[in-house]
């Protein structure tokens, strides 16, 4: 008989607790993810928005085409992110009205959804990636602003065009164009220090001197200087490129200080986006990114597209020209060591529409060298070779 009440009891009690398990507050409810804000930039011919979150989710796209029954180009881009809820206080509905998109609205779809809604007026591509720690959802839209008759119409993403199957002429080469805006990206800030020297230094604050330097260098030749950081403050690494696609640059440049476990390690060394099987840009490439390795080996898996879509080759020139003119002046007068050129999966440098690099101008890790990061002298011959490299490419005399 006690059996029996046993299995009535649990009749009644196994619903209720399922019910109390979707009630806000509970633990399901604890456990889903939380969209936490909405923040974009854009020019005529970009967009980025991203989808701040406070953990993993997984989502879906879904693209909207125009709607037969209306006499406009009324589509959407759907993001739906299962396993979530809107945050208390999240901004619903984010204006942004630059000719591409109208605006970005975020709602809770179902209990266990949250759909992120694009508003579109003329886009012609889009690629949609999700950053890890803390975790976001980055979609960047390209196309024309509206208005324009002869724009193409969208196209959903397909199989990524080889744009490196052939070599192609430099930037200064295509046309006559020459670079007329370069955005220089001093590395972490804010409360991000970067790595930090036994001795106290710390890379934040050398890579703002380092940066500062450069623009001043650079200013007779160089139209336009953009710094995504002119002070001591922290920008999430996807804002630095979203900077630099608005600002429509034609160069993107981001300066680092490496450091290692090795106390001998030293030297400097010049990146481009690429992926990576050397354990030791990759143990970098999360460093920089602020995340684990993991999260780095998930990114790979992401970038196969990305890559292949990016400016490859123009970035290994790029790269190739600064990093020999820099290990010149560093290897002649501080016997400083070149590592060459290398790939790795560099948060900071993904999606951006420009040739882009990121120098790690040497070891913080090592003694010798960050007592050099603390001599005018040295960092004066690091900016000369950046400098000299970057009108090296400009010209065209750079490394090929």
């Amino acid at each position: 008989m006690k059996y029996f009440k046993l299995l009535n009891w649990s009749a009644v009690l196994l619903p209720a607790l399922l019910v109390l398990s979707l009630l806000p507050g509970s633990a399901s409810a604890r456990t889903a993810s939380r969209v936490t804000g909405i923040k974009h930039w854009s020019n005529p011919n970009y967009t980025r928005v991203v989808v701040n979150l406070d953990r993993k989710a997984v989502f879906s796209t879904h693209l909207l085409k125009k709607d037969p029954s209306i006499n406009v180009p009324f589509r959407r881009l759907l993001i739906d992110i299962t396993g979530a809820r809107t945050s208390a206080g999240l901004d619903k509905s984010v204006p942004i009205n630059d000719g591409l998109l109208k605006k970005a609205r975020v709602g809770q779809y179902d209990k266990d959804t949250v759909r992120v809604v694009l508003d579109i007026e003329s886009i012609e591509d889009y690629k949609v990636f999700p950053l890890s720690d803390p975790y976001r959802i980055i979609i960047d839209v390209t196309g024309t602003k509206a208005g324009n008759e002869d724009r193409p119409a969208v196209r959903e993403p397909g199989p990524p065009e080889n744009r490196d199957a052939l070599p192609g002429p430099t930037l200064s080469q295509q046309l006559g164009l020459k670079v007329r805006k370069i955005v220089i990206d001093p590395g972490h800030g804010g409360k991000d220090p970067g790595a930090i020297g036994r001795g106290g230094l710390r890379e934040k604050d050398v890579t703002l001197k380092l940066s500062k330097m450069l623009r001043e260098k650079l200013r007779p030749d160089v139209q336009k200087i953009v710094m995504t950081r002119e002070t001591d403050v922290f920008i999430p690494l996807e804002e630095r490129t979203a900077i630099a696609n608005s600002q429509d640059a034609d160069l993107f440049v981001s300066i680092h200080i490496n450091a290692s476990t090795r106390k001998a390690a030293s030297g400097v060394e010049t990146y481009t986006l690429n992926i990576s099987n050397d354990e030791e840009s990759r143990r970098l490439a999360a460093r920089e990114n602020a995340t684990s390795r993991r999260s780095v080996s998930d990114l790979e898996f992401i970038l196969n597209d990305l890559i292949k879509t990016a400016k490859t080759n123009d970035s290994v020139r790029l790269a190739s020209a600064v990093q020999e003119r820099v290990a010149k002046n560093l290897r002649e007068k501080f016997n400083t060591r070149s590592n060459g050129v290398k790939g790795a999966p560099f948060y900071v440098l993904v999606g951006t529409k420009m040739p882009s690099i990121l120098v790690e101008v040497s070891y913080i890790s090592n003694p010798q060298e960050e007592k050099l990061l603390r001599d005018d002298r040295y960092l004066d011959e690091i900016i000369e070779g950046i400098s000299k490299g970057l009108l090296d490419y400009i010209n065209g005399t750079g490394a090929v």
